[in-house]
């Protein structure tokens, strides 16, 4: 079997890690699986990039274009928007690439059109790592214009001149006649797709992003904070997120709230934050915090999660929570909020701490509960280290894949 891979990056950001991850973890099970990419960043030599300096300049050029075309929008969701409107060399260049099964990751970045989508010759899986893919534009959003159609009646009130949305959204539904099979990583965001006025009638399999759990595996603490030039005798507290504390969707205000509400039971904390450098002028936090800046290899990450007591997810919206399941690997408890892909990975109690949905004294709760007793962190800490093997490892995760493959093989053939 040939898995052809597509995503709009090989390593960096969220979803092309978890593509990466997938496509390696399917070729040590000896599949044959390649990947296709708008920007490449590893020298991996299953991964293809764009072809000479034409390709690489488009592939510059297309985000460009395409955030032009989303200021016709004016909206309070700060959130990622993509038209998906450029039309792309892709459909050419994969038809003239021997594969059995076409398997789309993250496609946006103006990778490939709407219109190319619905034209993907053969068996295609689509694993989803946000809502884009049944929304308009939005990538995600709280308004569910998508369960019932994108309508000028149900237009939010936030949203003002051209309904890019609302456009987008038309041109999926014209365009995606034919069912793809959807994989989810969380059961929340299936919940979303069969749920959706777009894709209700498509197939769909939850299946969590892999690990390769023998990378991702506990080092042992004092080392880790030694090697990380980290105080050994005092609790540290890990929040992480690309861009740091200026993406909403990834709570940083709640955990700043509920670090207040942890100011009056501890002193003795320090905040770590990763994807972040030092900010010009660092808000007060009542506590020491040390910024990591932008951590990209395994190696790092790992030394990090493990040097950490607890590691704190408080996002908003998280189709998985890939940061959470990383820390588990490396025997990290997590607390994060009870909602969205979060409750797929943390177990209440038994692997960390699911505080009420945006209560932040109830999120400082949970971080002080794993803290306070040091067997139960200790049984916490066992805890995540196992679920993660037997739930997130690349020998649970590969053969889930194979067996959507083959559906999504046979279906074709029928």
């Amino acid at each position: 079997m040939i898995v052809r891979h597509l995503n709009y990056s090989d390593i960096s950001g969220g979803a092309a890690r978890a593509a990466y991850r997938l496509q390696q973890g399917l070729r040590r099970h000896q599949i044959d699986s390649l990947m296709a990419v708008d920007c490449k960043f590893s020298d991996d030599w299953s991964v293809e990039g764009p072809f000479g300096r034409l390709d690489k300049a488009l592939a510059r050029l297309r985000p460009v274009v395409g955030a032009a075309c989303v200021r016709l929008l004016k909206t309070k969701n700060a959130i990622l928007h993509s038209p998906a409107l450029l039309p792309s060399r892709w459909p050419k260049r994969l038809a003239n690439l021997k594969s059995d099964i076409l398997h789309l990751h993250w496609v946006c970045g103006e990778m490939i059109s709407i219109s190319e989508i619905g034209r993907l010759p053969g068996p295609v899986v689509w694993t989803l790592h946000d809502m884009w893919a049944f929304c308009g534009a939005e990538h995600y959003t709280e308004d569910f214009r998508w369960r019932e159609g994108y309508t000028p009646q149900n237009r939010p009130s936030y949203e003002s001149r051209l309904d890019i949305n609302r456009w987008v959204w038309e041109r999926k539904r014209n365009y995606w006649k034919r069912p793809f099979h959807i994989v989810t990583p969380s059961h929340w965001l299936g919940r979303c797709v069969r749920e959706s006025a777009l894709m209700k009638d498509w197939p769909v399999t939850v299946i969590p992003n892999a690990l390769n759990t023998d990378v991702w595996a506990p080092a042992e603490r004092s080392l880790a904070r030694r090697l990380l030039g980290l105080p050994e005798d005092q609790p540290l507290v890990l929040f992480g997120a690309m861009g740091g504390g200026q993406n909403l969707i990834k709570g940083f205000d709640l955990l700043r709230a509920s670090l207040a509400h942890l100011r009056e039971q501890r002193s003795d904390l320090r905040l770590l934050v990763f994807g972040q450098s030092t900010p010009h002028e660092p808000d007060d936090l009542g506590f020491p915090v040390h910024y990591l800046g932008h951590l990209h290899d395994d190696l790092t990450l790992r030394i990090l999660y493990s040097a950490a007591d607890v590691m704190v997810v408080p996002s908003r919206q998280e189709a998985f929570g890939q940061t959470a399941s990383e820390a588990h690997a490396c025997g990290t408890p997590v607390v994060a909020f009870d909602t969205c892909g979060l409750p797929d990975i943390v177990s209440h109690r038994v692997t960390g701490y699911l505080a009420r949905p945006f209560d932040a004294e109830d999120l400082a709760m949970g971080i002080e509960w794993v803290l306070a007793d040091s067997t139960r962190l200790a049984e916490l800490s066992h805890n995540a280290r196992v679920e993660a093997v037997a739930r997130f490892s690349e020998a649970a995760i590969v053969p889930q894949y194979i067996a959507v493959y083959n559906k999504a093989i046979e279906a074709w053939t029928q």
